[in-house]
């Protein structure tokens, strides 16, 4: 079942985002392993974020490779002795009961391109979720960020989402619903940008590799339309409401026209 959109499906970027990113990557890493074998290897990496359920994720802590633990601000010790030590009898029932907030763990995956030899990590490629772009996330996510373009590793960032903020520019970016970067290790602060319209085509991009080597490809759009097909992922949305990340009346009617055609909504 083909998307009914001929780029990025808005419909992925609320409640369902968790289901694309961990496709997504695995069919990255996919589509690039037949490329560079032998001379590279490709991995995912994993991370955790901690969250709040049902909240923007404002104020998370993240830490590489497992989830930050939790500890209560009061311990409650067991100690049967003192002069007011109270029976059973002299306990009060609560008058309410109510449901408490519980913290979830988030995982976030990358995609590595390392080099046979050596070892050494070549290129990183980011997919980022909402959880990069706003709050402490977004901090974490710089830091992280920042180690790398210190390095002698390229950077790829894809961001499909609309919503949050950009990754940092010295100039103003071009208003556009999606976004790719690539800061190759041997040409910054230079970036290579492409805007993406709600309606377009997601591109072909170059992946770097080490100095003399080709650029390997990613065709981020076969990419999408692959585990859009094989991982039945029109059925993870609701294509009869409206996008949960909500669109301008002129992009919402030609997201409704684009439905209409695919059979999902009725005329």
């Amino acid at each position: 079942m083909p998307s009914p959109f001929p780029g990025m499906d808005p419909y992925f970027e609320g409640v369902a985002w968790g289901t694309l990113h961990v496709q997504f990557i695995a069919q990255i890493a996919r589509m690039l392993v037949p490329q560079l074998r032998p001379k590279y290897y490709v991995e995912t990496g994993e991370r955790f974020v901690t969250v709040m359920p049902g909240d923007d994720p404002l104020d998370l802590k993240i830490t590489a490779g497992k989830a930050t633990d939790l500890y209560p601000d009061v311990a409650v010790v067991r100690d049967g002795t003192g002069p007011n030590a109270g029976s059973a009898s002299d306990i009060v029932p609560a008058p309410i009961q109510m449901m408490t907030i519980v913290t979830e763990s988030v995982p976030q995956y990358w995609v590595e391109i390392h080099d046979s030899r050596d070892r050494e990590l070549v290129t990183a490629i980011e997919f980022l979720s909402p959880t990069n772009k706003r709050g402490e996330g977004r901090r974490e996510y710089l830091e992280r960020r920042r180690k790398i373009m210190s390095g002698d590793v390229n950077l790829m960032e894809i961001d499909l989402l609309r919503g949050g903020q950009r990754v940092p520019m010295a100039g103003t970016l071009p208003s556009a619903a999606y976004f790719v970067f690539l800061t190759r290790a041997r040409r910054r602060p230079l970036s290579e940008v492409w805007p993406i319209g709600l309606g377009q085509k997601l591109p072909v991009v170059p992946i770097p590799l080490l100095s003399g080597d080709a650029d390997a490809a990613l065709d981020l759009q076969a990419g999408f339309s692959r585990i859009y097909d094989e991982c039945g992922l029109d059925m993870a949305v609701d294509y009869r409401s409206r996008p949960s990340i909500p669109l301008s009346e002129e992009h919402q009617h030609w997201v409704n026209e684009c439905l209409k055609a695919a059979g999902k909504l009725k005329p």
